[in-house]
């Protein structure tokens, strides 16, 4: 196509906006097949030349599922690097890879499902990994950033486009597809949307994803928010696609449509542009949609809305003008500059939580480096195949010489011996066929998962010795010494078939089950027990082998022959990712499995000297009174190993900062699904206990000192600024974070709340001021009296330092804001949701569509209280908007009951309301009490003289 010869079509007409190329594009497009691409994989337009397009590929930290890629930290570690330049930077080289394995195969996506943003509220929650943080503008401006590296800096194409996971209210495994997150209007606006708002808004994000689960009562794939509020943040034309199965669970497991067609049309109505069901096969929901259709449920123009969307993503990734995509050539693939990346960022999320003086390591150092962790790279569902691994015993070795470094993994080694006497064997490597084996006839790891040709255990008389590995609760891997894990595939043999745990469906965990005089096998994968036949070693439902389990060495044993004579131990401790805590699966504990801790316990007793070092997706709850030295540090990635010991040695002063607080004690812990965190005091925002490690915590080698924090108010905008200087011998990063919390507030606010943050480098003696430009509006909290942001006037201090509880400067500034007001219930009643305290209640779905209800938690009875609410000269009737069957009783400042009023059962179901009304005498300004009593909703409470 030259300038003189234009496009056929307009849609080809790179001279034109794309809204009216897509217009163009839908007009030529037949019902059929615009229906067609309302499925993740839409189909091939071959008649206008359009070709396959999907929705979805994984690249969370690194491009996933696609095989071999760069592998960076987890997510909840780059978040831990406080340090968007950083992440931006990693953004831009996975999509620079997505673009290159796109280039030689086509499977791979261009529609990234990446980053997710849901908030590290709970520590127990097995996506904690997932996300970036417990506090919404660290999670914004992280996840900004990453979505900037994967758009691109071209000012009009793409180079991916990222789709935020998961809308809204979401991480709790534990029922995810049923549970409903109670959220509050407070804790909604302030809070959950906070962290979705800041990254739309900021223009490098294509879409969103509902999460699996509900919000006050109502699933995610029908949120009257993507309409009320992600949409009303950008003009963009935003695609939303749906999770993995949820537009089936929307009648299959939540049972909240009767028919799927009624389900796929209130999506496609609440604003799902795009269905993930049924994997490649679209068949199932192009029914429905066409079914709806058919029903009235749907109209054309209705699937117009959804296809548009769809279309201007494509539009902007270039799709249709291969030869002005600036991306369309890009070739950059596990370059030395994504290697190097890679490392950076895994030792900037190393957090050093604890020193006193052992580090960092003189290069003499005699080391003894034991755990479960320290000889491993660990991958998680989200990671890509690993090109390069680097583990912290292969980290040591390399900095400080193999000759100066012991090992001992401190597993217990076994053997188990069958009720006749015979030991189970593990046939050698040199059984496994030419297939799994490398060029040099090597037996290749990554080539042996699921694999049903290789030798199955058997038994003789000697037995193999085996490595178990007691991942907590009961839970254990068992390992040949070549390093293979014992597995089950499909067929039921039990093979030493993976090089590490992994898949949907873990197939290399078991149990060890007491059973007379000694103990049966479950495999945890399939349900079933070992057995042992003839034909060799396999799991059955019938005939389970009861196994005496000799230890030949315990771990403790092993532990304390490699630490007495070292100068310094270091012991890696941690989680596999596959393990007690992922997708699928939450934690029910912050302490460490039993077997680690009596590894920790054998290493400080055998030389004082020792240094822990928790690799881990989530926090942990770890004495720590007598251990010089402690490390966090999330699964680092491919160069994990490499940047531990190299902050280890000194090389690197670490500067990673918690990104969630670490709490000293699961009683410390609210319950796995209460999502209220003013209610329930959670997160540094509103915990009034002692964390073990707060939030934004982290040390240095280095010494910095905080100076001259001015600040001053200029057209509804704050400026703060204050000096930092490295006051230590080393050159090092610190984390400068600003922090303010509201005097004398008039209703609870947190005890402090994140304003900025920067990260910057420092050479001894150099110093760096660090100013920052903040609007009035962050001060603002969600006034539920008027339904609205207000900034409350008074009192602010301000807070600068290295965390959230080191604060090094203090000054209080006054900001002129709108004074509190009593709630005018005479001219806006009260919506039942916007209570200011309550007692035994949760918030349900007012209709199916839109709006919120009240009900008690248990069906039996919930308190609500409305604060400072104005009846003016005098009010004569309340009139409750209630369903179901139960009382509503009305009283004033938790005086007498003044009213109540007695709804009946509706054959109308849940959403038959009926409006109530009862006599009352008030006047002036009352708190106003009402307690529910059985299972009725209550949506609005309304007022009349």
């Amino acid at each position: 196509m030259t300038a003189q010869t234009p496009p056929t079509t307009p849609f080809r007409d790179p001279r034109l906006p794309f809204a009216k190329r897509v217009d163009d594009l839908l007009a030529r497009l037949t019902l059929d097949e615009k229906v067609g691409f309302l499925h993740q994989f839409a189909p091939a337009v071959e008649r206008l030349g359009i070709a396959a397009f999907r929705t979805g590929q994984e690249a969370l930290h690194g491009v996933a599922w696609m095989g071999p890629a760069t592998v960076f930290p987890q997510a909840v570690g780059l978040g831990a690097t406080w340090n968007t330049d950083l992440v931006r930077r990693v953004g831009d080289a996975v999509s620079k890879e997505v673009r290159a394995m796109r280039a030689r195969d086509d499977r791979v996506g261009l529609n990234i499902w990446a980053p997710t943003v849901n908030l590290l509220r709970h520590p127990l929650w097995g996506r904690n990994e997932e996300g970036y943080s417990e506090d919404p503008k660290l999670t914004s401006a992280i996840a900004t950033a990453y979505t900037q590296g994967l758009r691109g800096d071209h000012p009009t194409y793409w180079r991916t486009a990222p789709v935020l996971k998961h809308w809204l209210a979401h991480n709790n495994e534990t029922d995810r597809a049923t549970a409903s997150s109670s959220v509050r209007p407070r804790v909604l606006h302030e809070y959950d949307l906070r962290a979705f708002r800041e990254t739309v808004e900021a223009g490098a994000v294509a879409g969103v994803m509902p999460a699996y689960n509900l919000v006050n009562g109502r699933p995610n794939h029908v949120s009257p928010y993507l309409r009320e509020q992600l949409r009303a943040w950008t003009d963009e034309e935003l695609l939303v696609c749906s999770d993995a199965g949820a537009p089936s669970n929307l009648v299959d497991s939540e049972h909240y449509f009767d028919t799927h067609e009624e389900a796929t049309a209130a999506s496609l109505l609440a604003g799902v542009d795009s269905f993930t069901d049924h994997g490649t096969d679209s068949s199932q929901i192009v029914a429905r949609v066409q079914g709806a259709l058919e029903q009235g449920l749907l109209t054309e123009a209705d699937i117009d809305t959804a296809v548009r969307r769809q279309l201007s993503v494509r539009f902007r990734l270039g799709e249709f003008d291969p030869r002005y995509d600036p991306y369309a050539d890009t070739r950059d693939f596990d370059t030395p500059a994504h290697r190097a990346l890679a490392q950076e960022a895994a030792e900037q999320a190393v957090v050093l939580l604890k020193n006193d003086g052992v580090l960092p390591l003189a290069p003499d150092t005699r080391i003894a480096v034991v755990g479960l962790l320290a000889d491993e790279c660990k991958r998680d569902w989200y990671s890509g195949t690993l090109m390069h691994r680097s583990t912290p015993l292969e980290g040591l070795y390399e900095r400080f010489g193999a000759e100066r470094v012991e090992f001992a993994e401190g597993v217990d080694r076994v053997l188990l011996k069958t009720s006749a006497g015979a030991f189970v064997r593990v046939p050698e490597a040199e059984d496994a066929p030419d297939e799994v084996r490398g060029a040099e006839g090597a037996l290749d790891p990554a080539l042996l998962a699921g694999r049903t040709d290789l030798p199955a255990l058997t038994t003789d008389a000697a037995g193999t010795e085996l490595a178990l590995v007691d991942w907590g609760e009961g839970v254990l891997t068992l390992r040949a010494p070549d390093g293979r894990y014992l597995s089950v595939a499909e067929d039921g043999r039990v093979r030493a078939s993976a090089d590490q745990p992994g898949g949907w469906v873990v197939q290399e965990t078991f149990r060890l089950e007491p059973h007379g005089k000694g103990h049966l096998l479950r495999h945890v994968g399939t349900g079933r027990h070992v057995s042992v036949a003839a034909d060799g070693v396999k799991v059955a439902d019938e005939n389970p082998e009861t196994f005496e389990v000799i230890v030949v060495e315990s771990g403790e044993d092993a532990v304390t022959r490699v630490t007495s004579e070292a100068d310094v131990v270091v012991v890696v401790a941690g989680n596999d990712p596959h393990i007690n805590g992922r997708e699928t699966e939450d934690r029910t504990t912050l302490r460490l499995p039993v077997q680690q801790e009596r590894l920790l316990r054998a290493a400080r007793a055998a030389n004082p000297a020792t240094v822990l070092v928790l690799t881990s997706a989530y926090p942990y709850a770890v004495d720590t009174a007598d251990l010089p030295a402690v490390l966090w540090t999330a699964h680092g990635g491919q160069a994990a190993g490499t940047a531990l010991a190299r902050v280890l040695a000194g090389d690197v002063s670490p500067a990673g900062r918690l990104p969630q607080t670490w709490y000293a004690d699961d009683s410390d812990l609210p319950g796995l699904l209460d999502y209220d965190v003013i209610g329930g005091r959670q997160t540094y925002l509103y915990f009034e206990g002692t964390p073990l490690f707060p939030f934004g915590h982290g040390l240095s080698y280095a010494s910095f000192a905080y100076g001259d924090l001015a600040s001053r108010v200029e057209d509804r905008t704050l400026h703060v600024s204050f000096t930092v200087t490295n006051t230590g011998d080393v050159t090092a990063d610190e984390v400068a974070q600003l922090y303010a919390r509201a005097v004398d507030p008039v209703i609870p606010r947190p005890r402090r709340e994140l304003l900025a943050h920067r990260r910057v480098t420092l050479a001894p003696g150099e110093g760096a001021e660090f100013a920052f430009e903040l609007p009035l509006s962050a001060f603002e909290f969600w006034d539920v009296a008027q339904g609205r942001w207000r900034l409350e006037s008074g009192p602010y201090e301000l807070l600068a330092g290295a965390s959230s509880e080191d604060v090094r400067l203090r000054t209080t500034v006054l900001l002129d804001g709108e004074p509190a007001a009593p709630r005018p219930v005479l001219e806006r009643g009260l919506d039942a949701a916007d209570f200011d305290h309550h007692s035994g209640v949760e918030i349900v779905d007012r209709t199916k569509t839109s709006g919120d209800a009240v009900t008690a938690a248990d069906g039996e009875f919930g308190e609500l209280v409305y604060r400072d609410c104005d009846f003016g000269d005098g009010v004569t009737e309340v009139t409750v908007s209630v369903a179901g069957e139960g009382v509503v009783e009305l009283s004033l400042d938790g005086g007498a009951v003044l009213a109540a009023l007695t709804s009946e059962a509706s054959e109308s179901g849940p959403y038959g309301y009926s409006t109530l009304g009862a006599g009352i005498v008030a006047e002036g300004v009352h708190d106003v009490h009402l307690r529910l009593r059985g299972p009725l909703r209550l949506a609005r409470v309304g007022f009349s003289g």
